[in-house]
């Protein structure tokens, strides 16, 4: 069984629209695209460096499909991440019949949330999701995500698309690793970990784990 991982760049408040620069993503009149650029660092790159050194295939929305395809397929050979991306499996997300130029690319048309979990069903790479806020919306809502790696900057941007939307589902997430960059960019992996457990701080009702507790006595007793 192949896993789902969104890897994505957060503001603080949760966008995470046009990260890379002003012309990626305008969409509702967004005009900060590019607020990741001055917040680059080593460590930062290490930690790319750990997403894209483990086998993967690619699994992107339209929109970004273009924006990776007029990019990527261009930088010079030495490129690290245009040498891995450029090799990998491109499963595209699309309602278009025109064809995917980029080499390597694989239309899923259809329902996406259907095609994806087909994915997921057989032995493969890691399925690693990148941008695509459109199709990350479509994910969540079938809870087909397994993990999110995520580097949080320091910004707030008030408005524009949004990791977790209206579609998300409630989950329980683990957080397995965190770390910070220099510039306090915060990049941390969360494991799907089951249902949302909640409990009560009010006087006199018993915690979750009291009343497993509970419930253990009476199965043992």
């Amino acid at each position: 069984m192949r896993k789902v991982v969104a890897a994505a760049f957060l503001s603080l408040d949760g966008v995470m629209q046009a990260p890379g620069g002003p012309e990626e993503d305008p969409t509702g009149g967004f005009a900060l695209g590019g607020w990741t650029f001055h917040h680059w660092d080593e460590a930062m790159g290490k930690a790319m460096d750990e997403t894209f050194g483990a086998p993967f295939d690619l699994l992107l929305g339209r929109k970004t499909y273009e924006i990776f395809a007029a990019h990527w397929p261009h930088v010079g050979a030495d490129d690290p991440i245009g040498k891995v991306f450029n090799a990998a499996t491109k499963y595209v997300a699309t309602r278009s019949t025109a064809p995917l130029a980029w080499q390597n690319s694989v239309a899923l048309r259809g329902d996406a949330a259907e095609a994806v979990a087909g994915l997921k069903r057989h032995t493969g790479p890691t399925l690693l999701l990148q941008g695509s806020t459109d199709l990350i919306q479509t994910l969540l809502a079938h809870d087909l995500i397994d993990e999110f790696r995520l580097m949080t900057f320091p910004v707030v941007l008030g408005r524009g698309k949004r990791l977790f939307g209206r579609g998300a589902i409630p989950a329980g997430l683990t957080l397995v690793s965190s770390q910070a960059s220099t510039t306090g960019v915060v990049m941390s992996t969360y494991l799907r970990s089951g249902e949302v457990t909640t409990g009560s701080f009010a006087l006199g009702e018993p915690s979750e784990a009291e009343l497993a507790r509970r419930e253990r006595m009476q199965r043992e007793g």
